[in-house]
């Protein structure tokens, strides 16, 4: 594999390749990913982040927080869900998960209730407000997966079961 140092102050652009072509994802001249070219882990990573950042620009809104979507969907589909148990179906550890909910709190799209039996336990639920912002991001996100689904074309499924496997057997 050759190596290749990136010059003082250059900027890199990745260039996708066809996905259908075996190769790398990342192409440039301008550095080499050494031991990260066949690394999974940091693939998975570099398209978390592609799919991130083609998801806010596709909403047009430069403030949306990776994992509103997938954090307010899941308050919608389990309403009173605990901050616990929403930090888990989510994939996010509790000192993630703590920020995601304040944003959405202070942007009135969730709400808290107590736990009667426990006072210092609260639950979640989805306002109005946060139900007509879902709505918008469920728009969002089928045209998004419009994309994806393009890109993967027939092996979806295969793809879905082994990034399910992985976070079987790692988590």
């Amino acid at each position: 594999m050759r190596s290749r140092t990136a010059t003082p102050g250059s900027v890199s652009k990745a260039v996708p390749k066809r996905a259908d072509d075996g190769g790398s994802a990342v192409k440039s001249k301008d550095f080499s990913l050494g031991l990260l070219e066949d690394r999974i882990g940091f693939h998975l990573r570099l398209a978390q982040n592609a799919s991130f950042k083609a998801f806010k620009k596709k909403t047009g809104e430069a403030d949306l927080k990776p994992g509103w979507f997938a954090v307010l969907s899941l308050i919608h589909d389990n309403p009173g869900i605990t901050p616990l148990v929403l930090s888990r179906a989510s994939g996010r550890d509790k000192s993630t998960i703590t920020p995601v909910l304040r944003d959405l709190l202070r942007n009135h799209l969730i709400e808290r209730q107590t736990v009667p039996a426990d006072k210092r336990s609260y639950t979640l639920s989805l306002t109005r407000a946060g139900k007509a912002r879902l709505a918008e991001l469920t728009a969002h996100a089928e045209a998004h997966d419009r994309v994806l689904d393009e890109i993967v074309g027939e092996g979806r499924p295969e793809l879905l079961r082994l990034l399910r496997l992985i976070i079987a057997s790692l988590d």
